[in-house]
């Protein structure tokens, strides 16, 4: 993993060089499905960048976190919407950072209530360690380190671009 950055990373170059990591499985017709909110924005980047006809999947994991009793419903909660058979479909979940593995998880148990895909990679623009479940990404385009009181969020600029920021929790 790399130290701490300076200066942040350009997330539009890291989400054209997750597409490129994403290009040689394409044969295999995977269907996106991006995490709100930063995963979505990366997914739907990944349909342009490689030309995908299909609609990409939007996931919703609030009702699925195993923390949901003890922190409640996020305000912001959005519908999943799941344009295609999961059924036998090879999928590729997205998102921005990956941390702890459990918004995964609870991606992963949700896309399970929907059928029961051929496979499940993961892509995330960032992997920032801290695991505290056996998750890892497929394709990855930044590791870094954080300390535990920092976090990474992407965000949206009014033109579209997405852009990193670095908050202290």
């Amino acid at each position: 993993m790399s130290p701490q950055p300076e200066v942040l990373p350009d997330a539009e170059a890291q989400c054209r060089q997750l597409a490129e990591l994403i290009r040689p499985q394409l044969f295999r017709k995977p269907a996106l499905v991006g995490i709100y909110s930063g995963g979505a924005w990366i997914a739907e980047r990944l349909r342009e960048l490689l030309d995908l006809p299909e609609d990409i999947g939007l996931i919703d994991v609030s009702f699925y976190r195993d923390d949901f009793a003890e922190k409640g419903l996020h305000p912001q909660c959005k519908p999943t919407v799941i344009p295609f058979d999961v059924e036998g479909r090879h999928l590729i979940l997205v998102d921005d950072v990956l941390y702890t593995g459990r918004t995964t998880r609870a991606a992963i148990n949700e896309l399970f209530d929907y059928g029961r895909p051929a496979s499940i990679e993961l892509a995330v623009l960032a992997d920032r360690g801290g695991r505290e479940l056996p998750v890892a990404a497929t394709y990855g385009a930044w590791a870094v380190e954080l300390n535990d009181h920092q976090n990474l969020v992407l965000g949206k600029q009014d033109d579209g671009r997405l852009v990193w920021r670095m908050e202290n929790a």
